[in-house]
């Protein structure tokens, strides 16, 4: 379906045809109708199903057609900054030519920029795309226009549940209109977000969009080691490689030191975000990366979910990560659209078993390629084992019953 398709406003096509949109994704075809027909939504779609603008085309086309009254319109709200700039970014590109307006408001600035969104929202930007704590902070100071608020998006919801917004969430809407429009993405469906759901939508239409499941186009492998060999491997991997961009996620800020600090001897040309940096410093380093001046990244899950840069080569878990949603969405910046991309996951002994439960959660087991001769051996991959290990019932060869 192409997006001429669905009736949008001249201006809005525009900026659609400028960004090179042409044919619609499954999350777009089904949602935007939905959107346009004043339903609320919940909708799950992994990461790079295109549903930023599944949720910013359908509202600001709906701006459009209303009188601007200096009031705000629509609220999306996002667990972190950069998704915050990032979706900001998106509408930017999208309404360029037209008079629709918008502001992303998120902490971790300094005073000047807070007062300049407290003139933005005091003035009534159309379209508010914040972070939770912060938008808090604005609303309880009583100048911001959402009276007359008729949309409310919650994106990455599963995320901010992670992160414990729940009742920030709530003190939110609870600022806003009861009558409004509400659209809320994840990426899975917990029971929190179905709890969530019931408090904030209103016969919502459902849509799941390949749930669970990383981009057909990844190349999955692992390499079973030792933590004293993760760090040669990198290197290993990354030598003499024509990669265009490469993102390492590790499970620590102290491993993300360390690992960009070894990289960077080896002359690679690398950045670092985690969250010792200050959002000027995290901003520096992910420009940085998107504008080709580097090509790789090291970071903390912060940038797991959320983060939109196109075409990158490959994606390296330094650590296994905690679930398998986690791991979904770390491989998920990969193989993005049409590109193919390969995922990498280093798995040493105490992580066995963690990476046997997301590799049943994929139906299918990651291929594990043997280490480069120099490295020498890895441990046995055996999950199973492990798990008698750790439980000390190895010897009994019976499974430990969960409680």
């Amino acid at each position: 379906m192409n997006f001429n398709e669905f009736g949008f406003d001249k201006k809005l096509l525009e900026g659609v045809e400028a960004l090179c949109f042409e044919t619609a994704t499954p999350i777009q075809e089904q949602a935007i109708p939905a959107i346009l027909a004043g339903k609320d939504l919940i909708a799950s779609a992994q990461t790079g199903t295109g549903k930023t603008a599944a949720f910013l085309l359908p509202i600001i086309n709906k701006i459009i057609s209303t009188e601007q009254d200096g009031h705000i319109q629509a609220l999306v709200i996002v667990p972190t900054r950069e998704l915050a700039v990032q979706i900001d970014q998106h509408f930017q590109g999208f309404s360029y030519f037209t008079p629709v307006s918008s502001i992303a408001v998120y902490g971790g600035t300094d005073g000047i920029s807070y007062q300049q969104e407290q003139q933005a929202l005091t003035e009534g930007a159309d379209v508010v795309i914040c972070t939770p704590g912060r938008m808090i902070s604005h609303l309880n100071s009583n100048y911001v226009k959402v009276s007359q608020l008729k949309y409310l998006i919650l994106d990455e919801a599963d995320r901010m549940l992670d992160m414990g917004f729940f009742d920030d969430i709530m003190k939110i809407v609870s600022f806003l209109p009861a009558q409004r429009q509400t659209l809320l993405f994840c990426a899975t469906m917990p029971a929190e977000i179905r709890t969530l759901a019931k408090k904030v939508l209103n016969e919502p239409v459902e849509i799941s969009i390949a749930l669970s499941k990383p981009a057909e186009k990844v190349l999955q492998a692992a390499y079973v080691v030792y933590d004293n060999q993760k760090i040669p491997l990198v290197k290993e991997l990354l030598a003499n490689k024509q990669l265009r961009s490469i993102l390492i996620f590790c499970s620590t800020k102290l491993k993300t030191k360390q690992l960009s600090t070894e990289l960077r001897k080896s002359g690679l040309a690398v950045e670092e975000i985690h969250s010792d940096l200050d959002q000027a410093g995290r901003e520096y380093a992910l420009l940085k990366f998107k504008s080709r001046q580097i090509n790789i990244l090291v970071a903390t899950d912060i940038l797991s979910r959320g983060i939109d840069i196109e075409d990158i080569d490959l994606v390296i878990n330094y650590d296994v990560p905690n679930d398998g949603e986690d791991y979904i969405h770390r491989i998920g910046r990969t193989a993005r659209a049409q590109a193919d991309g390969m995922a990498i996951t280093f798995v040493n002994e105490k992580e066995q078993s963690r990476f046997a439960d997301i590799e049943k959660l994929l139906g299918s087991p990651v291929y594990k390629v043997k280490l480069p001769p120099q490295l020498g051996d890895g441990p046995e991959y055996n999950p199973r084992k492990k798990h008698y290990e750790k439980s000390g019932n190895w010897g009994k060869r019976k499974p430990v019953r969960k409680k």
